[in-house]
């Protein structure tokens, strides 16, 4: 056997192998959520024929080509009986771009479609594009949000500086893609927009998170509230924070909205991500809240502390130390699958149910902000258990 014929062999049976592996509990739960041993996506599960030139005469060597460096950071939805996941992959030349990813059951097995996705263009062209999220609003379309990253034409000596935005489509069949207008607002730069999936008051209802720069939010930051008339010529003409950062929480740098949120009766469940500082950089971590089911942009219930944080291996990659979320699904079963990135290079699922992400946001003490009504909380919990523990 030729040196390409002994490589493609071995190419095809591992990544048959890991595209068949199954996945399991990640032993016990916290009774919130459970986790799953092996990440769901990673840079090995895209298809060799995105890599590797696959004709013996122009690579004998069979050279990979055009490598994948990391798959993260990805949109959900429930299609056809079908979990997808809108993967944002990332080459090795550092752009990202989006592709498809499909599961019977939600856990595992995923398999890329054959082709990324095309994305059209605007006259201003993307350098990079990255986070969507998926929503199938009740105009019918499926929309996708997503961050469009472009050079800082005010600072072009400085080739570090960007410009961040969202960048809007929609779609009927996740095939055929429509590319609209970005988003236009007046406060500042944009990341983690996100289309609630119904109409408010006869508009279109969106969460942003407004900031200064780039990456740092500046004076900016908070998951922000506002309208849109049409999404064809979508301007946010004024914003309202209905999630602030806060200082010494898991939330004192910057947060955003993840998913759009899941309507239960009790009111809307949200996903976010929380920033905080340490000694060894930002950490990144997930936390909820609930907003009210007739007016969304009020909060109702929020938690105390992180909801998801990185654990064990989670915690390596190229940008260390997080957990972000832009997807999840319910089933019809209210089965609730959270999708979530650990340090910006492969997807993990999370799974739990409707009842349970109710019980932990109504249930959850929220944050005292000091760490003498930290211990109050806590003791009060130890307390009542002592009692109870007596009885026993």
């Amino acid at each position: 056997m030729t040196i390409f014929q002994t490589r493609i062999a071995q190419l095809k049976r591992e990544h048959q192998a890991l595209i068949q592996q199954q996945n399991s509990p990640a032993g016990l739960s916290n009774g919130i959520y459970q986790r799953w041993k092996f990440p769901v996506i990673t840079a090995a599960h895209t298809p060799i024929h995105w890599k590797y030139d696959l004709d013996e005469n122009s690579n004998p060597f069979l050279m990979e080509r055009l490598g994948v460096n990391a798959t993260f950071n990805s949109g959900a939805i429930l299609w056809e009986g079908k979990y997808l996941l809108v993967v944002r992959v990332e080459g090795v030349d550092r752009k990202s771009f989006f592709a498809i990813a499909e599961s019977v059951n939600g856990v595992d097995n995923f398999e890329f479609w054959d082709y990324p996705i095309d994305l059209p263009q605007t006259e201003d062209p993307d350098t990079n594009v990255y986070d969507m999220r998926l929503v199938k609003h009740e105009d019918g379309w499926i929309y996708g949000l997503f961050c469009t990253e472009r050079k800082d034409l005010n600072r072009l000596e400085d080739t570090t500086a960007a410009t961040a935005n969202c960048g809007i489509v929609r779609t009927k069949d996740l095939k055929n893609w429509e590319r609209l207008p970005d988003l236009i607002s007046y406060s500042g730069q944009q990341r983690n927009v996100v289309l609630h999936d119904e109409f408010v008051g006869g508009k279109y209802a969106l969460y942003t998170r407004p900031q200064d720069g780039f990456i740092d939010v500046g004076k900016g930051g908070g998951i922000g509230w506002g309208y849109c008339d049409s999404m064809e010529y979508p301007e946010v003409k004024e914003e309202i924070i209905i999630d602030q950062k806060v200082y010494h929480t898991i939330k004192e740098v910057k947060n955003g909205q993840g998913p759009a949120p899941i309507k239960t009766p009790h009111g809307w469940l949200h996903l976010a991500h929380g920033v905080r500082n340490t000694a060894a950089g930002l950490r990144y971590v997930l936390y909820m809240f609930m907003t009210s089911l007739t007016e969304p942009w009020k909060l109702t219930h929020a938690p105390g502390g992180h909801f998801i944080a990185p654990e064990g291996d989670e915690r390596v990659g190229d940008v260390s130390n997080v957990t972000f979320a832009n997807g999840w699904i319910k089933n019809e079963d209210d089965e609730v699958f959270i999708y979530y990135a650990s340090s910006d290079t492969r997807m993990h699922v999370a799974t739990t149910t409707v009842a349970q992400l109710v019980d932990y946001v109504l249930n959850t003490p929220e944050d005292g902000l000091t760490s003498a009504q930290s211990v109050k909380t806590r003791s009060a919990l130890i307390a009542k258990n002592l009692e109870i523990m007596q009885k026993l």
